[in-house]
């Protein structure tokens, strides 16, 4: 027995086996359930919830059933999975705020656009739409291929085969293994114009089908204010970002006030936390220029922004919100796909509408070859009749004396046994209404029917016009004119006039504060500019005060690490110096192992002296000091040898400048500032020779030729009258720091 377990045992390596099961998993994901296919828009789950409420008659005009009925029937008989997972997916498609064109009509709690989740199953109803209707118009018409389910026991359709094109109109969204689809919802009316064009036109350009498809038309409004040429670079490469804003409008009150009411919002937005987010930024004087937020909506959106003042200008508030809260966001398209092979890949715009209408003539054909059998079938039938009703009593007779009545019928009249099966299936009443002028008129009328498909499969020409006559009936019943066939999303490019604000800061209330660090790293800030040499405040056992310096509350505060690194802090943000302040750590990434250089407010339009330990350094503008992250923005190359140790301002437009270095050895150098080199990243050039390696910077300073050199100390400040003895050239040695230098080096307090 054990040396048969051992011939079984398959010989494979671990990562052949781990790849060829994941790759399986993956493109079950990607194929089975994440990604919607290009031909009807939908995911399999979806087409499993449309074709159960088919089945279970809960067609637009029929009364509500109970959710937990479909949900049900679509695990039992198709859909083997979570009965969460499927309710889910019902209740997107019942969500007018999630799709442009409701496929399922619910009644009952299905969530809202707050964020508030759909009741239970088993207290919800739903019937389809008629956009519901439309995708699967043709569907007994064998128009698509029918498959077995999971267990055998039934069969259920690969693809749908109505013209409704529900990818373009509907979007999709989801998450394979390894790659992701987001598809922006359209409007119906102009993607049936875009699918006319490119019948005519197969192979029209991006910007032509986009001036008869104007970007996506979200079922929650709002404004697109991306210029044509950018709609157009994405839709022809099937990825790109589109910028929403929301749409507003001023309303008028008493004694010259006026409020901003905020009617619709951006695409997939939570709007109780989007109200929530703009009231925080609110009440941290984020946002100075409103004074206050109420969300007013009910079924309508309607949330209400009171301005600081009558005075603002109501433009520069709204675009200052756009700046700063998410009434402008960006929508990620990713027109990710399963083709019409089964393959999944980003197609771009062109080759989703040509995909959808090779689908549809494919579907005509077939709607059309099972219409064509079934006059055939039904021409054969009518011939038979017409033999009954010149022989009626002939025929009863037959049927009434003999044994074998389909066998006498057949030989005596010549007949098939489809034509017999008819005739004997005939009630004996409905022989009395034979009539042979009826017979002749249906018979001719299939047989011009018949000649009128056999032409259509022969011509495609005439297949083209049918598709179109397809897409105009889906056009007329989604007009643009109609309540629900309207564009909701307006597209208004914004113009260069229209971006008022550059910088949010600029609205930040500007006030004095005062900036405390300590040696631990702990920071805060006070009110007003205090009095730096008489500072009174407390610190935790064991710190001290490191750096204190004045600064306005819309200034950026700069920390310079000795890893090279800048990390920026808004000077509004810093915490109140009621307490002992946060750590920096804490709301930076700076490493453990790194100490602060330097901190100060940062001039955006100044220059910066950074230098290393060794005596390298370089200057840097102040716009490459900005970090936009928590991680700061390396601007030195340093090693554990050579960290960063200072970083000085250069005086501005001060004339002559001159950079003074001071090492450990005890040497003076001065040379002029101009023979350093300006970089916004790098390890500079040596600005002080040392001949010991042990030897390394103490300090440096920058001054101007009309302030002169000197140092300060705790009894005040020293000039030197004559200091070109220590002047030379960057990376001399210099010479012996003049009487009465400071010990310690430096040529600050």
């Amino acid at each position: 027995m054990a040396k048969e377990i051992i011939q079984n045992i398959d010989n494979q390596q671990l990562a052949d086996a781990m790849s060829e099961r994941y790759l399986s998993y993956a493109v079950s994901v990607i194929v089975a359930r994440a990604l919607p296919d290009v031909r009807d828009g939908l995911k399999p789950v979806q087409r499993r919830i449309l074709y159960t409420m088919l089945r279970n008659r809960l067609l637009p005009g029929t009364m509500f059933r109970k959710c937990a009925k479909v949900v049900g029937d679509v695990l039992g008989s198709y859909h083997p999975h979570s009965g969460d997972a499927v309710y889910d997916a019902m209740v997107r498609l019942a969500q007018d705020f999630s799709v442009r064109y409701p496929l399922v009509d619910g009644q009952g709690n299905f969530g809202n656009i707050d964020g508030d989740p759909a009741a239970a199953f088993r207290y919800t109803e739903s019937k389809m739409t008629p956009a519901a209707m439309m995708i699967m118009d043709g569907l007994d018409e064998d128009s698509v291929d029918m498959v077995p389910n999971f267990d055998g026991t039934t069969t259920e359709p690969t693809v749908m085969p109505g013209a409704f094109p529900n990818l373009l109109a509907n979007g999709s969204m989801g998450i394979a293994v390894g790659m992701a689809t987001n598809i922006p919802t359209h409007n119906v009316a102009e993607v049936c114009d875009a699918l006319t064009f490119i019948i005519d036109k197969r192979d029209a350009t991006t910007s032509q089908i986009m001036k008869k498809m104007v970007g996506p038309d979200f079922p929650t409004g709002g404004i697109l204010i991306d210029d044509f040429e950018t709609i157009v670079k994405n839709y022809e490469t099937g990825r790109g970002a589109f910028r929403i804003r929301a749409k507003w409008e001023i309303e008028e009150q008493s004694h010259s006030q006026y409020q901003i009411v905020i009617t619709e919002i951006p695409y997939g937005l939570n709007k109780s936390t989007l109200v929530e987010q703009i009231a925080s930024l609110i009440d941290a004087k984020k946002l100075p220029l409103a004074d206050d937020i109420i969300d007013e909506s009910t079924t309508d959106v309607r949330i209400v922004i009171t301005p600081k003042t009558r005075n603002i200008e109501p433009e520069k508030l709204m675009a200052h919100m756009f700046a700063m809260t998410g009434l402008e966001s960006k929508f990620n398209m990713n027109f990710n796909v399963i083709d019409s092979g089964g393959s999944p890949r980003v197609m771009k715009i062109g080759e989703v509408l040509n995909e959808f209408v090779a689908h549809q003539k494919k579907v005509l054909g077939r709607r059309t070859n099972w219409r064509l059998s079934n006059i055939a079938r039904r021409l054969e039938i009518l011939g038979g009749l017409l033999v009954v009703y010149l022989n009626l009593d002939r025929v009863i007779e037959i049927i009434r004396n003999e044994d074998d009545a389909k066998a006498v019928l057949m030989a005596e009249f010549n007949l098939t046994e489809l034509q017999v099966e008819a005739i004997l299936n005939t009630k004996l009443r409905s022989l009395r209404k034979l009539e042979e002028m009826e017979i002749k008129k249906e018979d001719s009328s299939l047989r011009k029917e018949q000649k009128e498909l056999k032409a259509l499969m022969a011509s495609d020409e005439l297949q083209n016009e049918q598709l179109k006559a397809w897409f105009a009936e889906v056009k007329q019943t989604y007009d643009k004119k109609s309540a629900v066939g309207r564009r909701r999303t307006v597209w208004a490019a914004a113009s260069a006039d229209d971006e008022i604000v550059v910088d949010p800061d600029e609205f930040i209330e500007k006030e004095p504060m005062t900036v405390i660090l300590s040696a631990m790293g702990w920071i805060r800030a006070a009110k007003g500019h205090l009095d730096l040499d008489a500072l009174d405040m407390k610190f935790k056992e064991g710190d001290e005060l490191q750096f204190a310096f004045h600064a306005m509350s819309n200034d950026k505060i700069n920390l310079f690490a000795s890893g090279g690194r800048m990390f920026t802090l808004a000077a509004n943000a810093l915490p109140s110096a009621r307490g002992f302040g946060e750590s920096v750590r804490m709301m930076l990434d700076i490493a453990a192992d790194e100490s602060i250089i330097n901190a100060f407010p940062l001039n955006i339009s100044g220059k910066y002296l950074l230098v290393g330990r060794h005596g390298a350094g370089f200057i840097i503008a102040g716009e490459n000091c900005l970090a936009q992250t928590k991680n700061g923005r390396q601007v030195m190359n340093v090693d554990v040898k050579n960290p960063a140790v200072l970083c000085v301002e250069m005086e501005q437009d001060a004339g002559e400048m001159y950079c003074a270095i001071v090492g450990s050895n005890d040497k003076l150098l001065i040379f002029p500032a101009n023979e350093i080199p300006e970089m916004a990243r790098g390890k500079g050039v040596i600005l002080q020779k040392y001949n010991a390696e042990r030897t390394y910077v103490l300090d440096a300073m920058l001054f101007s030729k009309e302030t002169g050199f000197g140092w300060t100390t705790g009894r005040g400040t020293t000039k030197l009258d004559d200091w070109t003895p220590w002047l030379s050239k960057r990376a001399s040695q210099g010479h012996t720091v003049p009487v009465g230098f400071p010990r310690n080096g430096k040529f600050g307090k």
